[in-house]
């Protein structure tokens, strides 16, 4: 088989451990970096890993899937992913444990017509990329001071949970689930590093609540974030497309599986 990695980061460490497994296995792997100059190929791999999120690797995805290759995952549930206002749409009219979102066209606008009502909030820019805007706001003068520095972001507003300042970050290659506890990126602490946790450690449910996520979003390789609020089912409040997936054994076991499968199903 021929196994192509859409990234400018061909040395990722999930992609790399994979590729090492395919190519032990006689198959051959290739890495394309969508912001390069003719960027698409002429001969057709067997199979495509979309790792990248920019707007010209979806292009290009796009144009592979046009031509009938099968890309992993595909532009459209890449693309959906990145934007939180539709993330949040599809999961609740889906039926997912999703937080309750509102979307305003700018940061600044929305502070200036909607003064500050005392409840604790969550505000992310609509469109995630890397250093976008995720904090808490607990107070008026937080949100001014957020309006003067994102004047013109995008933004959508949730409520903020109370829980235990914990993430539960699950991430699913296919049907394989794994699983970490990290501090929440609200944490005044900080994040600091992932703890892998064993599936069984998990609350009953979880994992299927993640798999049942991934059906609805159309998505391969992909995480889901979960926060336990003390209710019996936990809250969703993140979507990724191809996240990292550090740190998890069997991780690039299963993305070189997944892989050899999807590249055997489409011939």
């Amino acid at each position: 088989m021929r196994i192509c990695l859409v990234t400018p980061e061909p040395g990722h460490p999930l992609l790399a451990a994979a590729r090492v497994r395919l190519e032990a296995a006689g198959h051959r792997v290739e890495s394309l970096d969508p912001g390069a100059p003719g960027a698409a190929p002429e001969d057709l791999a067997d199979v495509y890993l979309l790792k990248a999120r920019t707007p010209r690797a979806l292009e290009l995805a796009r144009e592979l899937e046009r031509r009938g290759a099968p890309v992993l995952n595909s532009a459209a549930a890449t693309a959906l992913c990145q934007d939180r206002t539709r993330m949040a749409e599809l999961a609740l009219r889906a039926g997912l444990p999703f937080a309750a979102t509102r979307t305003y066209g700018s940061l600044a606008d929305w502070a200036a017509g909607a003064p500050f009502g005392g409840s604790r909030l969550v505000v992310k820019s609509r469109h995630s990329r890397r250093a976008d805007l995720v904090v808490r706001v607990d107070d008026a003068d937080r949100l001014r001071e957020l309006a003067r520095a994102w004047p013109q972001e995008p933004v959508v507003v949730q409520e903020f949970a109370p829980n235990s300042g914990w993430d539960h970050k699950l991430w699913a290659i296919g049907d394989r689930v794994f699983a970490a506890l990290r501090r929440s990126e609200l944490a005044p602490q900080g994040r600091g590093p992932a703890r892998p946790l064993a599936l069984a450690e998990l609350p009953p449910g979880w994992a299927d609540l993640v798999r049942r996520t991934g059906e609805v979003f159309s998505l391969d390789v992909y995480g889901v974030d979960l926060i336990d609020t003390g209710e019996a089912t936990p809250l969703i409040v993140d979507v990724n497309a191809f996240p990292g997936i550090r740190g998890q054994a069997g991780a690039p076991e299963a993305l070189a599986e997944l892989a050899l499968d999807r590249a055997a199903a489409a011939r």
